[in-house]
């Protein structure tokens, strides 16, 4: 059975422990998730926010700030003036000025990446307030791609219920949240990375289905010929990874339409990286499988930073903070 984020985390804590900081430290969901983090020894947290705030949503869970639970106000902390000092630095060539800069860290979710990219948290939790364009912008200006990533891209780890019917598994599905349209080129990057995350934080060993509407020439389209493009690429670039395409979900998921449709496939039917060809697919492929497959989805993840930064769901629950605080802990520990 495969480990949530959560029980993996416990099963395998860091040397170092982790710090993580929350944009959106007043929110009701991701204070009780903070919380819940701390509590079971899985990371100490930063609530970042207006100082008022941020400790009256403290106080109503019956809790106040301390060492393990710290809150930094953007606009009133003794580390902001560092902070945009650094982020003009890093901005100036885009035209940044130093008026610019000082009200951009002011901003929590600049504020936050800043203690990642500046050492004092191992990565950064936001999202359940600020939008996916927020953070994403915020950890690629601050945090930066990692330097042999080549983009930035996202996935949903995906668990099945337990009364999951045979042949369920957990997977990782990508990209559900972030690139619209790949090119060819990127989705073998995408799945290069997705390979790389399935291995830390699902535990398992990938098999990657580059997905699409068509099966082994089934069907003609230039949306096909991007997938199987996609899959060549990746063959070359990484010949060691276990790889098929093009497949339609089915031949990537049941073993029977495996091997009837891709015969001799090491991954047919049995995938459990799902590579999507563009977001649409991928958005509502995640969804459909939560919402009518039972699954549980945590993300979206993201990957290619130089350091943790992750997004959640304006949706999300206190339980998808905790899960995701864990996410980030475990991504921390494998850079």
């Amino acid at each position: 059975m495969t480990l949530t984020p959560i029980e993996l985390l416990r099963q395998n804590a860091p040397a170092t422990r982790p710090v993580i900081s929350l944009c959106e430290g007043s929110d009701p969901r991701v204070v009780a998730g903070a919380l819940a983090a701390h509590q079971a020894d899985l990371a100490d947290v930063i609530l970042v926010g207006p100082q008022a705030e941020v400790e009256a949503a403290l106080k109503d869970h019956g809790a106040a700030p301390s060492q393990g639970a710290a809150v930094h106000d953007p606009v009133t902390s003794e580390l902001t003036e560092e902070f945009a000092q650094t982020f003009f630095e890093l901005r100036q060539h885009k035209g940044v000025d130093q008026a610019t800069a000082r009200a951009a860290v002011e901003t929590a979710p600049v504020y936050a990446a800043m203690l990642v990219r500046s050492g004092r948290a191992t990565g950064t939790v936001g999202g359940a307030v600020h939008t996916t364009g927020d953070i994403v912008r915020a950890a690629i200006q601050v945090i930066g791609m990692a330097p042999d990533a080549g983009m930035v891209s996202s996935f949903f780890l995906m668990y099945p219920p337990e009364n999951a019917q045979s042949g369920a598994r957990a997977m990782l599905y990508s990209d559900c949240g972030l690139v619209i349209n790949p090119t060819a080129s990127e989705l073998s990057k995408i799945a290069i990375a997705s390979a790389a995350s399935a291995k830390s934080l699902l535990q398992i060993d990938p098999k990657i289905a580059m997905l699409s509407f068509s099966t082994k020439g089934s069907a003609k389209h230039p949306d096909v010929d991007k997938v199987i493009e996609a899959t060549e690429s990746l063959r070359q670039t990484a010949p060691d990874l276990s790889v098929d395409g093009e497949l339609q979900f089915d031949a990537a998921f049941v073993p029977s339409v495996g091997d009837r449709k891709s015969p001799g496939s090491s991954v047919a039917g049995q995938a459990n990286v799902m590579i999507f060809p563009n977001l649409d697919a991928g958005n509502i492929g995640y969804k459909i499988t939560q919402r009518l497959g039972g699954y549980s989805a945590i993300g979206p993840v993201l990957q290619g930073l130089a350091q943790p930064a992750n997004d959640l769901s304006r949706g999300c629950s206190a339980e998808d903070v905790t899960q995701m605080i864990a996410v980030t802990a475990l991504q921390a520990d494998s850079t």
